[in-house]
């Protein structure tokens, strides 16, 4: 009888070192079907159905009732109530889905008497790595660059984040990749912040690059409103009123306006 265990959607159990079986007290036993096993081990991808057999031994000269039952995890089995003839062996195929996490369950049989005998079934959730990252909730935060990471894979990630700003006048931030101090957990969100000196006079745009695990994610947003917005709407209404004061010199010749003639302010804001 092969020692490989059949697999529903071509995954495979393997074979646990051998160990004592459970044993025969009063008569009958049970244990994995197969020779040199003495639990089940499963492994598969979370979901993954796992097909064995469990092999019940009756060596009594009289016939025996046994009931079979798991505790840790839902396993099928095809027939759970069985007789057992004198001197037979029957064998009773299962099945059992792998759960999220690693653990350890059992497959639980009860003779009529209330005797019972146990055999381990050890199932590992074999996850595939998969590494995926975003950022987040970027935002500009009075001298902040405030920004959320998220770690949507399977495996732990070490980001390196990378931070530029450009206004209108070129660039005026530009902060070389650093890896933070922590690894990201699979499923973890982390709120970070990054302190620079914002313009006073600019608009600009800030970029934020975050690798990690082979992959990348970049985020951007623009500042704009505050004080420095007022700055630089002050900034056009004064280069309009001076366009506006040349224009009527030249009007005027070499005529001298009144130190007290009004001015108009072309785009000035009130």
């Amino acid at each position: 009888m092969s020692f490989a265990l059949r697999v529903l959607g071509l995954t495979l159990l393997t074979l646990l070192p051998a160990v004592p079986a459970a044993t025969a007290a009063g008569g009958w036993s049970v244990a994995p079907s197969g020779e040199g096993r003495s639990a089940f081990y499963g492994e598969g991808e979370p979901g993954v159905v796992l097909q064995d057999t469990v092999a019940l031994t009756n060596r009594s000269e009289g016939p025996v009732d046994v009931s079979l039952r798991s505790e840790g995890v839902d396993v099928t089995f095809a027939d759970d109530r069985l007789r057992l003839a004198p001197g037979t062996r029957t064998e009773v195929p299962f099945t059992v889905t792998v759960p999220d996490e690693d653990g350890i369950a059992e497959i639980v049989a009860r003779d009529s008497d209330g005797r019972t005998r146990r055999v381990a079934l050890h199932l590992r959730a074999a996850v595939p790595n998969v590494s995926a990252l975003t950022v987040e909730h970027l935002a500009v935060r009075g001298d902040r660059i405030t920004y959320e990471l998220v770690n949507r894979g399977t495996t732990a990630l070490a980001p390196r984040v990378a931070v530029s700003a450009d206004g209108v006048f070129g660039r005026v931030l530009d902060r070389a990749p650093r890896t933070l101090a922590a690894e990201l957990a699979p499923g973890e969100r982390r709120k970070l912040s990054e302190s620079w000196d914002r313009p006073a006079l600019d608009f600009v745009e800030v970029r934020l690059t975050v690798t990690a695990g082979g992959v990348r994610d970049v985020a951007s947003v623009s500042t704009g409103g505050g004080p420095w917005e007022m700055g630089a709407a002050g900034a056009v209404a004064a280069g309009g009123a001076l366009f506006v004061v040349r224009r009527r010199r030249r009007r005027k010749g070499d005529a001298i306006e009144p130190s007290c003639a009004e001015v108009e302010l072309t785009g000035a804001v009130s």
